[in-house]
């Protein structure tokens, strides 16, 4: 059965605006002044919507879930990593290494492995991470489509239903993290798309490419994207078309995390790609996400930009797996901390004693009597102003006088 977009745009809501308007109010209380958490208010204000509720609540439970994949453009030698990359970094991931296993274990994260399309034979993966897989591998974009659409709606439904299990589970903050040797490429395709931006400005050096490795990988987005352009008003064709299995599963996977009002903290340019993807299908979609850092690929910035969305973190990483939402997580986690356990000031208040003194003081304020003018400080007709002469006696007359200051 086809996916039907438009009946799933409609599931998304608009976060709580309430309840961040609460919020707001109350953090000036907390703190002792507005803006004295900085950045950290924003992203608490943003919990309290995504969160829903009379208050913030702490981080309790985060999950991250890597989709990982290959891309047969890899073939066009426009990536410094080894085609066998992959397998291994998935392998390493879903036994609790790599980067992405050592930062979950610090910052008490969950992780789990997707394999939509990893180029290796599946028994050589545990069954939990091999048995989404849709294909080996996808198409090189360039000159041939990355799934047929039945693939690319397999993987769809497969990463709405894994957000649907962690958020069953348990999960109250999901991230996402990618592997795949060309995956870059295809991010910088599916995002040069939507932004209307060309090859040479998409792209950056991804996994450390050098020149000639550059301009390959150039030109194989040029190409690409003369494929992708005609299918821009259909998200999931874009997907079959110049993504992929690992892409699609994403794009589900954020699509069906908004629908389930679960915050979700991005990594790198995969999961913005595959973000600006599912803006198309409902524009609310972008409310529900924080942008755990931003990459040196031109592209990513451009597809943050779009959603408006501003990076928590700016360390130049390219590493990829997840390993920039991980860093963000803690900073996300100590907002929340913050925001639901520093108390609320009490209005302050004048003590008991004082105030009936400023009581009784004004009500005998009150009663006095106005003083009345006194005659003494009006002017006399015809005299001077007082201080600007001396009086004396008239000689010739014997009547008083004033003689003007010198």
């Amino acid at each position: 059965m086809t996916i039907d977009l438009d009946s799933l745009s409609a599931l998304v809501e608009r976060p709580d605006d309430e309840a961040r308007d609460r919020l707001r109010a109350r953090l000036p209380r907390q703190t002792g002044s507005a803006g004295a958490l900085g950045r950290l208010e924003d992203i608490a204000v943003w919990l309290a919507g995504v969160q829903g509720g009379e208050t913030v609540h702490a981080v309790r439970q985060p999950r991250m879930v890597v989709f990982a994949g290959d891309h047969g453009i890899a073939a066009k030698d426009v990536s410094a990593l080894a085609p066998g990359h992959t397998a291994h970094a998935v392998r390493e991931a879903a036994a609790g290494g790599g980067a992405v296993g050592l930062l979950a274990g610090l910052y008490g994260a969950g992780v789990r492995v997707v394999d939509m399309a990893v180029d290796t034979d599946p028994a050589l993966l545990p069954d939990a991470v091999a048995r989404h897989r849709v294909r080996h591998s996808s198409g090189s974009i360039d000159r041939h489509d990355a799934l047929t659409t039945a693939q690319a709606e397999q993987a769809f439904r497969t990463g709405m239903e894994i957000a649907d299990a962690e958020i069953d589970g348990g999960a109250d903050l999901l991230l996402v993290g990618d592997i795949g040797v060309g995956n870059t490429t295809a991010a910088a395709v599916l995002i040069g798309a939507l932004t209307g931006t060309d090859a040479a400005a998409a792209i950056g050096r991804g996994s450390g490419i050098d020149d000639a490795t550059w301009i390959r990988k150039c030109a194989a987005i040029r190409d690409a994207l003369r494929r992708a352009r005609p299918v821009l008003g259909d998200p999931l064709r874009l997907l079959a078309v110049s993504g992929g299995a690992d892409f699609a599963g994403l794009s589900g996977f954020l699509l069906q995390a908004a629908i389930r009002r679960t915050p979700v903290i991005l990594d790198g340019i995969a999961s913005a790609a595959a973000a600006l993807v599912v803006q198309r299908i409902a524009y609310r979609t972008p409310d529900w996400y924080l942008a755990g850092h931003v990459t040196p690929e031109p592209s990513h910035a451009k597809a943050l930009d779009r959603m408006a969305l501003d990076p928590l973190l700016d360390y130049k990483l390219r590493y990829g797996e997840g390993t920039g939402a991980l860093l963000a997580l803690p900073v996300v986690q100590a907002a929340a901390l913050l925001a639901a356990e520093l108390p609320v000031a009490a209005k302050e208040e004048a003590p008991a004693e004082e105030a009936a003194d400023e009581t009784a003081a004004e009500e005998v304020e009150a009663a006095e009597p106005a003083e009345a003018p006194s005659l003494s400080k009006q002017p006399q007709p015809g005299a001077p102003e007082p201080g600007v002469g001396i009086g004396y006696i008239d000689p010739d007359t014997g009547q008083p006088a004033f003689k003007p200051a010198p």
